[in-house]
């Protein structure tokens, strides 16, 4: 992937103490699935089954974890997805600036209605309860900051300027192509639901990560990065 060096580069700055701090987590990550998150969580299965005649809401909370995407996130999805409904679905996430290029897994909600993180540290994750890329809504992708030994992949997002490029391969080989309008530093406990996953009258494209101070008290990141996008005009 095109951001390896960075991550090989930035791998010897991590500390020996935040090495220690964050294995026991890693290891349990491997083991139970949601403890290493980048990503969002439970759902509210009330709300959802009404999607087709109306909208969903999943309701979602840290897993408590380092580098976990937010907290009391609330999927709101105002129509059901017709690219998802085609059998449509993202397969890859190219940022330019930041010198990503990953594939995308699928990120599903557990039988406890927790979202599931990427499984690969260096893979983005694509909400798939949500809207396709592409599709009128906010679609959602998300992925780890870091690991316990090195940079993941959305370690550089913060760097992020309006104007970027970030374009989605969806699994037809057509691809979608957003602007980045605005990047948004959050603390978790406040993340701002409405405005990631509030329906869009246009095609929406958000990407989240931890972001600012690495609490080793807690062993958690205490914000989100949140970028926000526009498809681009074709």
């Amino acid at each position: 992937m095109g951001s390896r060096s960075h991550v090989r580069g930035s791998a010897a700055r991590l500390t020996i103490r935040r090495r220690l701090l964050v294995a026991g987590a890693l290891l349990g990550a491997a083991l139970a699935g949601p403890l290493s998150a980048c990503s969002a969580a439970p759902a509210n299965s009330d709300s959802s089954s009404s999607a087709v005649a109306s909208s969903s809401t999943a309701v979602a909370q840290s897993s408590a974890s380092r580098g976990a995407v937010g907290a009391n996130q609330d999927p709101y999805l105002a129509h059901v997805s017709t690219e998802r409904q085609k059998g449509i679905t993202p397969v890859r996430v190219q940022i330019p600036a930041i010198a990503v290029d990953s594939g995308l897994e699928s990120l599903n909600r557990d039988s406890t209605g927790w979202i599931q993180p990427p499984v690969d540290f260096d893979s983005a994750g694509w909400y798939s309860d949500g809207v396709v890329p592409g599709d009128i809504g906010p679609a959602v992708i998300a992925g780890h900051i870091d690991s316990a030994v090195a940079p993941a992949v959305f370690a550089r997002l913060a760097e992020l300027q309006v104007g970027a490029q970030v374009r989605v391969t969806l699994s037809d080989q057509s691809s979608v192509t957003f602007t980045v309008d605005r990047l948004v530093q959050a603390a978790k406990a406040q993340f701002p639901t409405d405005e990631v996953y509030g329906p869009t009258p246009t095609a929406q494209l958000r990407l989240i990560t931890c972001g600012g101070v690495f609490d080793d008290s807690t062993g958690h990141y205490v914000d989100n990065t949140i970028v926000f996008a526009t498809r681009a005009p074709q």
